[in-house]
């Protein structure tokens, strides 16, 4: 018989922080947004980047 085991670590800071990172850019979209509420926030973003 053999046993199926799934080892579950803890994410390390980097990871964490890593993580972080990529889900920094949708801080301001409102939880429950749709596909074009985070376009819409993700455009507006790139554009103000831009003009800077």
């Amino acid at each position: 018989m053999t046993e199926n085991s799934e080892v579950l670590k803890q994410p390390s800071d980097a990871e964490a922080d890593a993580e972080d990172d990529t889900r920094n850019h949708l801080s301001d979209v409102e939880a429950g947004a749709g596909c074009t509420e985070i376009w819409e926030h993700l455009s507006e973003s790139r554009d103000g980047a831009t003009q800077d």
